[in-house]
């Protein structure tokens, strides 16, 4: 076979052709590693833990076969699970029922049915009682409307023709002219706002059970002039959180409806959470850093968020170098977490498990107690913060920045500073997940009524949702707080507003109750 002999125009032109080709190859590379990267993905959100896995209508790729291979891997774990679950364990888990007693509050009342036999009550004097057997039933009393007639009678003197007739003052109204009671309307703001349920389905239950009709468009406007009576004390709501020196901030996206526009455009709630204080929620129909400025402008402690770059972008304006001086910005360790829990690279796994540990050290902080978590956090988490950088930093140069674990990493380093702020402050939790379960609650809301009507109904939502949201982060039944609190808002006096928030609430019910229980 003779040699080939090229020209010096040929070779260098061979020579070009493969380096593109070498060039092409290595995008082809790299192109099919963050697919599989991708895919990685996918299969974990599809069958990974309940708590990290997506339904699979939520994902672009949902492919026919994925859903029936997951259904089928559903049912064989579930069968697994009847497997392994030994026939005395099943026992032991039915025999640890707790009595009723135990699951019912201690104040509820008590209603006592007495059943003579009718022996007894046929000759009561051949009887004598030597016993008797009780049973016990948990009992309700549907919903039931009825109307409330006020009559005042009017009084002219016997005596004295000239002195003009006298009645008793009409007692104030929720609503004037209105014949909506504060129980009417604290029912309506329940089924809303804590049961979800949209008010046109609201009116079709008074309507179809009760034959009640109250059109959705008069419970509507009740809400507003409610939202519009609340106000103040949501006002005073805000004040309490931005004195509590910590604020865990977040947002979430509701449609909204727009007269000018052929579709929903997207809305935000934006909240805000203080441990032990409260919650409060903004209505806005954008996310721009614009949106902090009532909450933050003036406000001085902790501020924690996730990386959304709003928060950055307001503390950095120069018209914010006030606040950006006294705030101090804390990550979150829970956002850091998902990005390498969805990398799918082995050393994002063993990250993984490296937070793991800074969570098992806030739980045994939390369960045990401790008196000064900056100097347990210091000595147990710290070393365990050093090697994650370590791996990071040893990670960054040899991988991919547009790779999941890339990102995870730029993610992660990007806000080091920031993740670490929790150790040095003993008021600051691990991660912003406290005001996250805080939005779920109008999540579920957003699933059923779908929108809101307007955007000022927006705002009218966020502050029965803070009031509510509130008590629930508190521990308060907010059917007892809103009843109080409706009943006393027509003559209640400017002063006695900030006495109001759930938190003061709470505590001066408990101050009155406890020289009682003595």
């Amino acid at each position: 076979m003779r040699d080939m002999v090229f020209t010096r125009e040929q070779f260098d032109r061979l020579a070009d052709e493969g380096m593109v080709l070498r060039s092409e190859n290595d995008e082809l590379k790299t192109e099919n590693l963050l697919l599989k990267e991708k895919v990685q993905y996918l299969m974990k959100k599809l069958f990974g833990r309940s708590s990290e896995k997506l339904n699979p209508d939520q994902m672009q790729l949902a492919l026919e076969e994925l859903r029936d291979l997951q259904a089928a891997l559903e049912l064989a774990e579930a069968k697994a699970e009847e497997t392994e679950e030994a026939p005395e364990e099943k026992e032991s888990k039915r025999g640890k029922r707790k009595p009723l007693d135990a699951r019912i509050p201690e104040d509820l009342p008590v209603e006592i049915i007495v059943i003579e036999p009718d022996e007894v009550l046929e000759n009561p004097e051949l009887w004598e009682k030597i016993g008797e057997e009780r049973s016990e039933q948990l009992d309700v009393t549907p919903t039931r409307f009825f109307k409330t007639i006020t009559i005042r009678n009017k009084y002219k003197r016997i005596d004295d023709r000239s002195v003009a007739p006298v009645v008793a003052p009409a007692p104030k109204r929720l609503i004037d002219n209105s014949y909506a009671s504060a129980s009417l309307i604290l029912h309506i703001i329940l089924g809303k706002y804590c049961d979800h349920l949209p008010l046109y389905r609201q009116e079709q239950i008074f309507k179809q059970r009760y034959g009640v009709e109250i059109s959705r468009k008069t419970m509507g406007g009740w809400m507003h002039l409610m939202a519009n009576w609340l106000s103040l004390i949501y006002e005073a709501l805000r004040n309490e959180i931005r004195a509590s020196g910590y604020i865990q901030a977040d947002e979430t996206f509701i449609p909204y409806q727009d007269p000018g526009k052929d579709h929903c455009p997207n809305g935000y709630l934006w909240a805000y959470h203080s441990p032990g204080v409260g919650v409060l929620f903004e209505w806005y129909p954008s996310r721009a850093a614009k949106c902090l400025d009532p909450m933050l402008s003036g406000y001085q402690g902790l501020l924690q968020s996730d990386g959304y770059g709003a928060y950055p972008a307001w503390l950095n304006d120069p018209g914010h170098a006030k606040e950006k001086a006294a705030i101090v910005h804390a990550a979150c360790w829970a956002h850091a977490r998902r990005k390498f829990f969805e990398a799918g690279h082995p050393v994002a796994e063993e990250i993984v498990k490296l937070i793991a540990k800074l969570y098992q050290i806030e739980t045994k902080l939390r369960v045990q107690g401790s008196a000064d978590r900056r100097a347990d956090r210091q000595a147990k988490a710290a070393p365990i913060l050093e090697a994650i950088k370590a791996i990071l930093e040893t990670e960054q140069p040899r991988t991919l920045p547009k790779s999941a674990f890339g990102k995870a990493i730029n993610y992660t380093l990007k806000r080091w500073d920031m993740l670490n702020e929790y150790l040095d402050h003993h008021a600051l939790e691990i991660d912003n997940n406290l005001v996250e379960n805080a939005i779920r609650p109008t999540a579920i809301g957003k699933k059923n009524w779908l929108f809101f009507g307007s955007p000022e109904s927006g705002q009218d939502s966020a502050i029965l949702y803070s009031l509510i949201e509130t008590c629930r982060k508190l521990g308060i039944n907010p059917t007892d707080y809103l009843r109080e609190l409706l009943d006393a808002l027509p003559t209640m006096a400017q002063k006695e507003i900030p006495h109001w928030t759930p938190a003061k609430w709470e505590s001066f019910r408990e101050a009155h109750a406890a020289p009682e229980k003595a």
